[in-house]
């Protein structure tokens, strides 16, 4: 659930052709939360996953370089 885009419409090719013919796009699909508050705290969810997933990152990426060094 790592992703930040969960709450924008997820486009695709046939979506994009169905909304150049149906000129009043009736048809947007979004990713709704039940109340504002629950969409913020699934979007905060996910900002600290992808945060804690760049660090995680860092740090392996970080260690393999000291490790490198020492060898």
């Amino acid at each position: 659930m790592y992703r930040t885009d969960f709450l924008f419409a997820k486009p695709s090719f046939l979506r994009g052709f169905g909304r150049a013919i149906d000129l009043r796009s009736t048809r947007n699909i979004y990713n709704d939360s039940t109340s504002g508050q629950k969409a913020d705290c699934r979007a905060l969810k996910s900002d600290w996953g992808v945060t804690g997933k760049d660090l995680r990152e860092a740090i392996d990426q970080y260690n393999g370089r000291i490790k490198r060094k020492k060898d």
